[in-house]
């Protein structure tokens, strides 16, 4: 049989070269059928075993599943949302955080750790390994363009690392915050390109967009969507992330206790709205009566004796947008003390949970093998305006919420009832020692906390690093610590190389120069180059990041000029002083922008949301629903009744004894539509932004049967 066998595959070889050699064709024909080895047939690929006519003359080859020793690191990345440098305990910050300091205490701080000054790209950014622009998420993705650095969504040329780890075998879970995903592709028909799934997670239980209503928020079970929060008065989003987590990592480990998993855990926690249980915010109350000039003193004294900043480090100018406190009234004082309870209460909340996670993994025994990255996507945000705001829509919307407006809600600030945020001069006080915030490419806008926490790896443990790096330095620092190769081809796509560069080699040698000298940055026009200890850096208009309308010339921009090496706080603008060292940064900056996609420039940012909407928005002008599977319909997929004039039609069966009810709504409490009866009379009303509410209500009430409504 062996020998029969061996004759015919010599002699197909031989056909290759021989077409006419007939010697090769007296194998009788009924005999090749049966048991000639389908080498070339595709449903026999990669086996390696013998097929014969009998079990006992064939041999087996079953197919192989992973093998691991037990001894591959597990991940955890806890991404942190709008936390500034100066708003961890750890970071000396004034909220009490305990659990994320001893994360910090028996792993390592980094002191000089960069994103790109917004969520979407810094999210997006984190997992591919590569700079924002060169992978289309040079702004949120819901401010994307037609253009390759801002398209809003990651190509397939750059798969994630939980891509590289999942086809390695480890078990990945992604959970949270999801906002890198386009717009007009949320919902759940599909195709689900660009959702976490195809990211390379197993397990998906996310949120897709910029925020979540921390008690009632929009949650997707992979592609189902789903209502925790329905039916639990008690229903928190950290908490319910925190659980579904542990629900995760104990099903794994009492499953497959050997095989290495890998989480990503993004809360909504600290964007606004600021929601937490009133027991936290009441904890705050009194402690923030000092107001933001005096928190920024106390904050950077605490930096300087924590040495988490060089000694002899200036505090930086305060941004002049910003009233003093001691210029405010009374009411605006209490008022904004307020707000900044509210924060530190829910930042208390987010770090119980991740005490919780943390527990579990000790709990497991995967703590010491497992490393924990945890940081934020930005800086501190001061899109809460002059004021703060009871409702972030009003600010997204260009409008500066009015102190009257606030005080009436004063009692119930971070409840269900309220989307709030905070005045920008915490923001300010909350990205000390540096200037400025989310949105521009000053250190408060891109400089955050990073803790590492890896102690089967990391011999030191609450030490302090210096070294220079970046959110795309993530990704080959897990890979390095995984012994994960790049990978050139994935799905026959050929990969984009990494832009980051590991910073393991930082672990365990404190004093080991920086392996990254050269760093662009770029958001909403705004732009900065750090090239050998230097920086050049331009706030584009001197626009503040609560100011979402208008458009400036790009070259009346005033670049500033810091040696980052002296001066940590870009205290010392050296632009008059060295300006042919501005103009060879300004030059690299050039360079990186052509290199990576960030042309072309355009800073008209409530145009750019306006425009991506229209051009994914349905072409059609009729929406027909029906019950019971028209749920969860994203703005695109909606009607376009903004600014417009509209009419709604429904069909329902009123009852003898009348009916109430909703028939169709749109938005939320915090701004919106809804079409319903009540106590059998037809009601529309449109709520603006929870300020404002108009409505129209029929005279008449409802004839019993089925009956076609209309508003």
């Amino acid at each position: 049989m062996t020998s029969e066998i061996a004759l015919i595959q010599f002699c197909n070889v031989a056909l290759l070269g021989f077409i006419g050699l007939a010697a090769c064709l007296a194998v009788p024909a009924a005999f090749a059928a049966k048991d000639k080895p389908q080498v070339d047939d595709p449903r026999m690929a990669g086996f390696k075993g013998k097929i014969a006519k009998t079990y006992e003359e064939s041999v087996e080859d079953w197919p192989k599943e992973p093998t691991f020793t037990g001894d591959e690191p597990n991940v955890l990345i806890i991404l942190l949302d709008d936390v500034g440098y100066g708003q961890l305990g750890t970071f000396g910050g004034l909220t009490e955080t305990p659990n994320i300091d001893t994360l910090a205490a028996n792993g390592l701080r980094y002191n000089t750790f960069h994103t790109t000054a917004l969520c979407s790209p810094s999210r997006a950014a984190i997992l591919a390994g590569r700079n924002a622009h060169s992978i289309g998420l040079g702004s949120h993705a819901l401010s994307a363009m037609g253009f390759p650095g801002y398209r809003g969504r990651v190509p397939l040329e750059a798969q994630e690392v939980a891509r590289l780890a999942q086809d390695e075998g480890w078990t990945t879970y992604a959970l949270g915050k999801w906002d890198h995903t386009p717009g007009f592709q949320i919902h759940q028909v599909g195709p689900f390109t660009y959702w976490p799934t195809r990211d390379g997670f197993d397990h998906t239980y996310t949120f897709k967009a910029p925020d979540a209503n921390n008690y009632t928020p929009v949650m997707w079970a992979g592609h189902e969507p789903v209502e925790p929060a329905r039916g639990n008065p008690d229903y928190h989003l950290s908490t319910d992330l925190a659980d579904k987590a542990i629900h995760y990592l104990t099903g794994h480990v009492s499953i497959a206790p050997e095989r290495p998993f890998f989480m990503f855990w993004a809360p909504s926690a600290m964007h606004a709205p600021h929601h937490a249980p009133p027991e936290f915010i009441e904890k705050y109350s009194g402690k923030f009566d000092m107001g933001w000039d005096k928190t920024r003193e106390v904050i950077y004294k605490r930096q300087l004796e924590m040495g988490i900043i060089p000694p002899g480090s200036a505090l930086s100018e305060r941004t002049k947008e910003i009233p003093t406190w001691e210029s405010l009234s009374d009411d605006e004082k209490r008022m904004y003390a307020r707000q900044m309870e509210a924060f530190a209460g829910q930042l208390e909340h987010v770090d119980i949970e991740i005490g919780r996670l943390v527990a579990t993994l000790k709990r497991l025994g995967k703590l010491e093998n497992t490393l924990i990255i945890l940081t934020s996507d930005n800086g501190a945000s001061g899109e809460g305006g002059l004021a703060g705001t009871h409702n972030e829509m009003l600010i997204v919307n260009s409008e500066q919420t009015r102190l009257e407006e606030n005080l009436k809600r004063y009692d119930e600030w971070g409840a269900e009832e309220t989307n709030n945020h905070y005045h920008a001069g915490w923001a300010m006080a909350g990205n000390t020692p540096f200037k400025y915030f989310k949105q521009t490419v000053h250190r408060g806008g891109v400089q955050d906390p990073l803790i590492v926490h890896w102690p089967a790896g990391i011999k030191g443990s609450g030490e302090i690093r210096n070294q220079y790096h970046h959110i795309i330095d993530i990704t080959p620092t897990i890979m390095d610590v995984l012994g994960l190769e790049f990978v050139e081809e994935i799905d026959g796509i050929k990969q984009m190389p990494f832009d980051g560069t590991s910073f393991a080699y930082s672990f365990n040698d404190a004093d080991a120069p920086d392996q990254r000298t050269r760093q662009y940055y770029e958001m909403f026009g705004n732009r900065a180059m750090y090239l050998d200890g230097w920086k050049a850096v331009t706030i584009h208009g001197r626009r503040m990041p609560w100011d979402f309308a208008g458009t400036f010339p790009f070259e009346d921009d005033v670049w500033e000029l810091y040696n980052l090496a002296e001066d940590f706080t870009e205290s010392n603008n050296l632009a008059e002083k060295y300006p042919e060292t501005l103009e060879e940064l300004k030059a690299a900056w050039e360079e990186e922008a052509w290199k990576y996609n960030v042309y072309p420039l355009y800073d008209d940012i409530g145009a750019r949301f306006t425009n991506v909407a229209k051009i994914y928005a349905p072409q059609r002008s009729e929406f027909v629903y029906y019950p019971p599977g028209a749920v969860r319909i994203s703005e695109p997929y909606s009607p376009p009744v903004k600014n417009k004039d509209h009419s709604l039609t429904a069909y329902a069966e009123i009852p003898k004894e009348g009916a109430s009810g909703v028939l169709v709504a749109a938005g939320g409490l915090y701004g919106g539509y809804a079409l319903f009866v009540d106590d059998n009379r037809l009601v529309y009303e449109y709520n603006a932004f929870n300020e404002d509410r108009f409505q129209i209500k029929s005279k008449d009430t409802l004839p019993q049967g089925e009956v076609e409504l209309k508003a």
